[in-house]
């Protein structure tokens, strides 16, 4: 597959399990072997950092994109090969987003599920045709996907909206997906009016 920039979404926390960390680590290091770039959000800390040193220690280039009120308490990778500083959070995503090939998640917060969510609407919506990937580490997951079944089951979604986004169970299933990713052809999103 040709080298690809791959927006990657994940935790800043440091206090996550050692498995977590073991994936970030091996998500990079494909990353920059595969001749990739990343994107992300800019942090030394938690799978964030160790996701970027990964990439950087395999020969591949790293971009971060960090607002200043993260910046500023001392948290940005100074070995990113680009690093921007952004006033607002929305500046940040739509630079990250604008400079994606693709998105894949690693396991995270508040702010990762923010951001996958965005995405996926926005393909849902027309805006972009990039794959999207959930690494589902431990089935860390499970319970976000079983969220959106329900919102299929009660119509607040369409069955082929699941085309959406892909579930891999761990990073090297990230390229075997992105190598024969083919934009699915997807219905409009909304339902016609009941009764």
């Amino acid at each position: 597959m040709k080298p690809q920039t791959i927006c990657v979404y994940m935790s800043s926390s440091d206090a996550v399990a050692p498995e977590y960390f073991a994936a970030a680590e091996e998500l990079g290091a494909l990353i920059g072997q595969g001749g990739h770039a990343l994107v992300y959000g800019g942090c030394a800390v938690g799978l964030m950092g160790a996701v970027a040193r990964a990439v950087k220690a395999h020969g591949g280039r790293v971009t971060g994109i960090i607002p200043e009120s993260i910046n500023g308490r001392g948290l940005g990778y100074r070995e990113a090969d680009e690093l921007h500083i952004t006033e607002y959070m929305h500046e940040r995503k739509k630079m990250m987003e604008d400079r994606a090939d693709a998105f894949v998640a690693l396991p995270g917060g508040f702010g990762t599920l923010e951001e996958m969510v965005q995405v996926i609407n926005l393909k849902q919506l027309g805006y972009h045709t990039k794959p999207i990937v959930f690494i589902n580490t431990n089935g860390f997951y499970d319970p976000l996907l079983d969220f959106f079944e329900h919102t299929i089951n009660h119509k607040f979604a369409k069955t082929e909206h699941q085309n959406l986004y892909a579930v891999v169970p761990d990073p090297k299933s990230v390229f075997d997906y992105l190598g024969t990713y083919v934009p699915a052809a997807l219905p409009p999103k909304w339902f016609a009016k009941q009764g």
